[in-house]
Order: structure tokens, then sequence, then C-alpha cells
């Protein structure tokens, strides 16, 4: 399977070892299961927290800074649409002014594949999946 990340800076190998950890681990119950594709494609931004305060106050009504903001440009529409057999997930801001922009980024992937948080349960698999995937990476296991 083909990935191609735009604008992945100096992540760009951890940012596709971490999606293809995600994609064998559980595309089963991610937003690409059941589809047939071949590449699967996502962009990656850096802004300060001024312009991240910007885009969150635009798209999401909240007037503050965040560490990252995902556009889920696929998980979140309907129907599911792959062209010529690539999908293209969407895109992640990372706040440069944090401290853990691959952990961001881990984060983020996980929400372009259609996970989210807003349960416990929910919660404490996003965190679970983000940890074992930097464990991972700083192990060399992946």
């Amino acid at each position: 399977m083909k990935i191609l990340i735009s604008n992945s800076g100096e992540y760009s190998d951890e940012a596709e070892k971490i999606t293809r950890f995600y994609l064998e681990k559980i595309i089963d119950t991610s937003c690409l299961a059941g589809l047939d594709f071949d590449t699967i494609a996502f962009d990656i931004f850096y802004c300060g927290s001024e312009q991240i305060r910007s885009i969150n106050r635009e798209h999401r009504g909240k007037d503050e800074s965040t560490d990252v903001i995902t556009f889920a440009l696929f998980a979140d529409s309907e129907p599911k649409l792959v062209t010529d057999g690539q999908i293209n997930l969407g895109e992640i801001i990372i706040n440069t002014d944090e401290e853990n922009p691959l952990l961001l980024i881990t984060h983020g992937i996980l929400h372009l594949l259609g996970f989210d948080h807003n349960t416990d349960a929910q919660y404490n698999f996003v965190v679970g999946m983000q940890d074992e995937a930097i464990r991972k990476i700083k192990n060399d296991e992946i």
C-alpha cells in the first residue's frame, strides 16, 4: 500500500511508520474497513498558537489555541469516495508551540482514520494506541 503524506517535514518517516502500524492493527475498525484502495493520502501542516487559534475559532467556534486540529475529510463524509484507488483522509494541523509534535501527529492520524474520544472508552482506546505507536517508534519496532 502506498502512503502519501504532504508537508510532513522532519517527521515524514515516523508519520508513515505510524500510519502503517495503525493500518495493520486497526484497519478493520477504522473508516477504511471494507474498502478497496491501494493508496491513502493526507497533509500535515504546522503553525503557531495564534494561527491555530484563528483556525479553531473559524472552523470549530472555539476562540482558543489548541495543540492539534484534524480535518478528517474522509472519515466525516458520506458517501466514502475512493478515486482511482486513492483515499484522501484529510489534514492534520500541528501547533509548533507544543512540546511533542510526534505525539500530536500520532493523535491526528487516529482522527483521520475515524477514531474519536468522546467517551471514556474511546479516550482510553485513542491514548492506548498512540502510546503504543510512540513506544514502538522509540524502540525501532516499526
